[in-house]
């Protein structure tokens, strides 16, 4: 089994080549460019923390800071209540101290949404990837790619985005950057054809050739255009009807810029595909990131991973979450 796990993790995959540890220099080197991208937030929250005394005029600026980074109304409550009684615990009376209690309460809430990434129990493992347009969905298609052949991977690309040319295109561009790395990859696409036959003859392809996984990338759609949501349930079945195990993991790529809008993209794809797993793009801009605060208290009975996040257009720029460097970087 192939195992896409974190910087940090000493995850051991017995006769598999594992996805390489990232070097210490090269992870700090991410981090610098998510607190950077992340650094408007920050400095909102930590202006919170300059004064002298714990009081209520300190938690409703911190309330909202909270709100205006995205977390949304549920899940700034739920941290300004496990603060305050983080502080009351922890006896604490210097403003500093309660920034990193509310490090230690949002590295808890985000906690359940750090998970692994494992391919290799299905041959091919299929992944399905949905998003709405603009989100990223194919370049973190194409960074994916770039992690799981550096992990030893071979890899096909389903290019269902059938009805853009240039997200063909984009796809194709992708898949020859990561051929002159270390990985085996390929491409089934049509010009013009059904997206769900492109997905049958991509997974057919890649249980013919022994491919390791099969990543399909499906058109962007928004939650309320239904007849493309009946659409992303077809080719589901398809691919389904391609391999009755399938699709192994079902990926939601969400904009770190959307906001809470993000909240409805994720009930809605939930919905209609049953996700497994979030990738969230884009947190190197005037991205606000408090949103997965909102999205782990939204999935608090069934935690929805979120894999990785992206912080750029390169390929090693898309890395795997951890909950508290992501709490850290915000409230840095």
């Amino acid at each position: 089994m192939f195992s896409i796990f974190r910087s940090k993790s000493t995850t051991e995959v017995p006769q598999q080549p594992a996805n390489p540890v990232s070097p210490p220099q090269a992870r700090e080197g991410w981090l610098g460019k998510l607190r950077a991208g992340l650094r408007k937030t920050g400095s909102g929250i930590a202006t919170v923390f300059t004064g002298t005394r714990i009081d209520d005029a300190l938690y409703e600026q911190l309330e909202e800071a909270l709100l205006m980074a995205d977390a949304g109304v549920k899940a700034t409550q739920y941290l300004l209540d496990d603060l305050k009684h983080r502080v009351k615990e922890s006896k604490a009376t210097d403003p500093a101290a309660v920034k990193a209690l509310l490090v230690d309460a949002l590295t808890e809430l985000l906690a359940p949404l750090e998970q692994t990434l494992n391919v290799g129990a299905h041959k091919p493992t299929v992944i399905m990837v949905a998003g709405v347009n603009g989100a990223g969905k194919t370049t973190s298609i194409g960074k994916l790619t770039h992690h799981l052949a550096e992990a030893g991977a071979s890899v096909l690309l389903a290019a269902a985005d059938t009805f853009r040319a240039a997200a063909r295109e984009q796809l194709m561009v992708w898949a020859d950057r990561n051929r002159q790395g270390t990985g085996s990859v390929d491409i089934v696409h049509q010009a013009g054809g059904d997206p769900a036959s492109v997905c049958f003859d991509a997974v057919s392809a890649g249980k013919a050739r022994g491919k390791d996984v099969v990543l399909v990338d499906t058109a962007g759609r928004l939650p309320t255009q239904l007849h493309l949501m009946e659409e992303i349930k077809k080719i589901k079945r398809v691919v389904q009807k391609a391999d009755e195990t399938a699709p192994h993991e079902v990926l939601l790529v969400i904009d770190g810029n959307t906001g809470q809008n993000a909240l409805t993209q994720v009930k809605a794809f939930d919905e209609a595909l049953g996700l497994t797993g979030l990738i969230v793009t884009k947190l190197d801009g005037t991205a606000k990131g408090g949103v997965l605060a909102a999205i782990a208290l939204l999935s608090r009975e069934r935690p929805l991973p979120v894999y990785f996040i992206g912080v750029g257009e390169q390929l090693d720029e898309l890395e795997t979450f951890e909950a508290r460097e992501f709490a850290q970087a915000l409230l840095s």
